[in-house]
């Protein structure tokens, strides 16, 4: 790890927003120890006090707060204001997932009495996180990104697929119908109408995105990390290729490699200064061979899991940055270092299954000197101890229904 050459306000906390139960949440730990490994108070809000997060020797303090998305958004807000008059300070928050992120922008002038946010258009990162909203600015914009449908019923989501042919990608279409109503448990790609059917059952109509397959073999992931500041500056962007994902092909990143790529932050910045976007985000674009352009694929208005992979020489981070610029300081303009990132326990499983699928030897498996590694870390090692206790927990669960 180089060493950071940056000076942040110590006097400035941070806290770890989250909607929703994922307590085995790598992002989450990242954010944790990136920012209190410069001596920044962090805290988090968490399931119980037993999540691998509220196991970090870095978390100042723990807000136990068990949600599922299903909450009132007025009682959501309240939650936050009682934990920033709790903090007694103003703080930075730090969102893991997109309706923390919707949450903050579209109540920002509320909690500004507390947290100290980007100026973000308090509609945009709602219409980022729509799928289909993304597709409208990527047209407006003429940023390329895949075809997409939003079928207004059934027979429509059927016809999709028989006047376009297979496969197909399946995403839930908006941030917080995921959680209450999902139609996919996950991204989703069908390769014919018995799997369309089997992925969405007859029904109302299916809060549900039909977007274009990119074919791997003829195609690159990529994903770009950045912040946008407040001052006009240029903002800090990474780019990177994304190796494998659990489940292969349509889940979190579970391997990847941080690689510059001018044309790609290029477009990226671009992209983010003609629409006003102001705080950190995470991008996945599809480079498709077959027209040598970068497609846009999703816009996370939020903390990417992997935000990580993603270091200058200066220790600059898109996490850190973000604290750097609410708070005044400079954030150095460092060069991007290359290295890995993986997150072992998905990663296995990923690779012998995409292995299998493309018959090939995966990628990037063994270990190697100045990866960074999701969880396994010497300076914080009780986060992975209860990361693994969990993840057994839960493969044994599923091993036991799978037999009873």
């Amino acid at each position: 790890m180089p060493q950071a050459r940056i000076e942040p306000d110590r006097a400035t906390p941070a806290l770890l927003v989250k909607i929703g139960h994922y307590p085995q949440h790598h992002g989450g730990v990242g954010v944790i120890r990136t920012l209190g490994r410069l001596g920044v108070p962090v805290y988090a809000m968490v399931e119980d006090r037993w999540t691998p997060a509220a196991l970090s020797r870095y978390l100042t303090g723990a807000f136990v707060r068990r949600t599922d998305g299903s909450e009132a958004p007025a009682d959501l807000l309240a939650g936050l204001l009682e934990i920033g008059a709790a903090i007694g300070r103003p703080s930075v928050p730090v969102a893991t997932d997109d309706e923390a992120a919707l949450l903050l922008a579209e109540h920002a002038e509320a909690l500004s009495r507390y947290f100290l946010l980007p100026p973000v258009p308090s509609g945009l990162p709602r219409r980022l996180a729509s799928k289909a909203g993304l597709f409208e600015i990527c047209r407006r914009y003429g940023v390329p990104s895949p075809a997409a449908w939003v079928p207004q019923g059934y027979p429509e989501l059927l016809a999709v697929g028989r006047e376009h042919g297979y496969p197909l990608v399946l995403k839930n279409l908006e941030a917080w119908t995921r959680l209450r109503a999902p139609a996919v448990r996950h991204t989703t790609v069908v390769h014919d109408e018995a799997e369309l059917r089997a992925a969405c059952p007859p029904g109302p109509v299916p809060s549900v995105l039909v977007q274009e397959y990119l074919p791997p073999e003829q195609a690159e992931d990529w994903i770009t990390h950045l912040y946008c500041g407040l001052d006009g500056a240029g903002p800090v962007v990474f780019t990177g290729r994304k190796l494998r994902s659990w489940p292969p092909g349509a889940g979190v990143t579970t391997r990847a490699q941080s690689l510059p790529n001018r044309e790609l932050a290029a477009l990226a910045a671009e992209f983010c200064g003609r629409i006003g976007y102001h705080g950190v985000a995470d991008l996945d674009w599809r480079l498709d061979r077959r027209d040598g352009r970068y497609k846009l694929v999703d816009f996370n208005p939020r903390t990417g899991a992997q935000f990580r992979l993603f270091q200058s020489a200066d220790g600059v981070d898109v996490v850190r940055a973000l604290h750097l610029g609410l708070t005044g300081r400079p954030i150095p303009a460092g060069p991007q270092l290359v290295r890995s990132f993986g997150v072992g326990q998905l990663d296995l499983p990923s690779a012998v299954v995409t292995s299998w699928r493309e018959r090939r030897l995966p990628q990037d498996v063994l270990p190697r000197a100045g990866t960074e590694r999701g969880w396994l870390c010497r300076d914080d090692p009780l986060p992975a101890l209860g990361e693994t206790v969990r993840f057994t927990g839960t493969v044994a669960e599923r091993l036991r229904r799978a037999v009873s």
